[in-house]
């Protein structure tokens, strides 16, 4: 079956204000990039950003649940992004700042 980039390309085109944005196919889905810095997931039809113990509560004040790739598995470092946000470009894009700021945060402590 082939995979279908149309979410991820409307992701991306969402995010076009913002530079360096692109996304890279993995495991079924999609990875979303600023440069190389992994700050979202696409995977299903929906879109999952990056968060800290403080951005995940914005989230969850939405209604909105952490990425489970399968039954057994939780990653509670990426939530899904809400639809009212996926449609509004620049407040995505505001939610896409904010996950690449903890994505970079802590690729910096990993060093």
């Amino acid at each position: 079956m082939a995979r279908d980039d149309s979410f991820a390309d409307f992701i991306i085109d969402q995010l076009r204000d913002l530079p360096d944005i692109d996304y890279r196919a993995m495991f079924g889905g999609h990875g979303i990039y600023q440069d190389e810095v992994f700050f979202g997931i696409v995977a299903r039809g929906r879109l999952y950003f990056k968060t800290n113990i403080h951005s995940a509560a914005l989230y969850r004040r939405h209604g909105m649940k952490p990425f489970r790739p399968n039954a057994k598995q939780t990653l509670k470092n990426y939530y899904e992004v809400p639809v009212e946000v996926l449609e509004d470009r620049d407040e995505l894009a505001e939610w896409a700042r904010r996950a690449i700021a903890v994505a970079r945060e802590r690729s910096h402590r990993r060093r």
